[in-house]
């Protein structure tokens, strides 16, 4: 990666949506979630900015990051590990008042960390979640908020809105926004929309200046202000030149346990899973183990394995990440098995997410259905 983008700066918020799937982040947040075999969630934020030449990303974190921070490390397998930029993991802010609490939207989030973003000298900054796997061309979306004079750039995306959301979603869970343009300037914003059909669904990433978004941080913070989208876009959009960026790439959003199962499963296409990565490589946490060994006997039709598995019964339309032990006799089918799962002889399990170093007794039958498939939360034992 030798790619260089000294102009501008990346800050995730990994915490985005945490509410909305309790419980895979009841024991970390949304950036940790496992996903396609072997990635983290954040993984496909950072290696695309990663690859875009963004060498100095600020890690907002909130809550149960202690899982995150293991992952990234110094972020090495990022290419981040720099005298100058590079990985910077903020913990939760809170200032001094009494009864202060870690922050709740970006407002505050960011507030605490002016005086760092003061110091820096990107002319840009990039502002994304990590609920979206995608790989994305970063570069592209900077070249098109300085070809149209914008002062903030919105990634959207055409999509419909997840059914999950349509029917949960409330503000104690956080936002989801969608918008309206004309002829590429954002008219309006909508917050928590239940219009059905495809719609301009923002990905929450956005391109904006690194002293506006200091002087627009300054003034919703002394107001009291917390979401960047609903508190400052939103009513400036007749002064702000708010321009919209379509994403015409694979994305995989994740706002809840259903949608979970659902993009993983998808990734067994093979068409789906070319066009996640279609636009550059993944990077992740190096675990060294040895090759997925297939025992005499074992059955795999339609599967993504990790390695460091061990297979001797039956698999099929599932994905498994690294550890997994399926034992001879058992049968594994359209089930997503995390790390060091471990399936006894006998065991029947169907429409399955099983969380870290669940184990599954022998001749046990778990049998779920597509659209409620069973989670087994972290070490538990069936």
């Amino acid at each position: 990666m030798i790619n260089s983008n000294s102009n501008a700066l990346g800050i995730v918020f990994p915490n985005t949506y945490d509410a909305m799937i309790p419980s895979l982040t009841n024991v970390r947040l949304m950036a940790s979630i496992p996903f396609a075999s072997r990635y983290r969630m954040v993984d496909f934020i950072l290696s695309s900015m990663s690859s875009c030449g963004i060498d100095n990303i600020a890690v907002m974190v909130n809550r149960n990051y202690h899982s995150l921070t293991d992952h990234l490390g110094s972020g090495r397998e990022w290419d981040l590990v720099r005298k100058n930029g590079g990985l910077h993991i903020f913990p939760p802010y809170a200032n001094n008042t009494a009864g202060s609490k870690p922050y709740t939207g970006r407002v505050s989030a960011i507030a605490g960390i002016l005086d760092w973003l003061r110091r820096q000298k990107e002319q840009y900054v990039v502002i994304s979640d990590a609920n979206i796997a995608a790989t994305f061309n970063f570069n592209k979306l900077l070249e098109a908020h300085q070809a149209t004079g914008a002062d903030v750039t919105i990634v959207y995306k055409k999509q419909e809105i997840p059914g999950e959301v349509l029917a949960n979603m409330d503000h104690s869970k956080g936002f989801y926004y969608t918008l309206t343009q004309e002829n590429g300037r954002v008219k309006n914003i909508y917050v928590n929309p239940k219009t059905e059909g495809v719609q301009n669904f923002s990905m929450n990433c956005y391109c904006i200046s690194r002293q506006l978004l200091i002087d627009e941080i300054n003034t919703a913070f002394v107001r009291g202000q917390e979401y960047f989208e609903r508190d400052i876009l939103l009513p400036q959009l007749g002064r702000l030149n708010v321009q919209a960026y379509e994403f015409q790439g694979y994305a995989a959003r994740i706002m809840g346990l259903k949608s979970y199962y659902d993009e993983s499963m998808k990734l067994l296409k093979d068409e789906n899973l070319d066009a996640l990565f279609a636009n550059g490589p993944v990077y992740t946490k190096i675990r060294d183990d040895n090759p997925t060994r297939y025992i005499e006997g074992a059955i795999a039709k339609n599967v993504m394995v990790a390695d460091g598995c061990v297979i001797e019964g039956d698999i099929e339309d599932s994905i498994l990440f690294r550890g997994v032990v399926v034992e001879k006799g058992a049968k594994v089918k359209n089930c997503v098995l995390m790390q060091d799962t471990i399936v006894k002889a006998g065991a029947d399990i169907e429409y399955v997410i099983s969380d870290k170093d669940v184990t599954f007794t022998p001749y046990k039958e778990v049998k779920g259905t597509d659209s409620f498939p069973v989670y087994v939360a972290k070490g538990q034992t069936v």
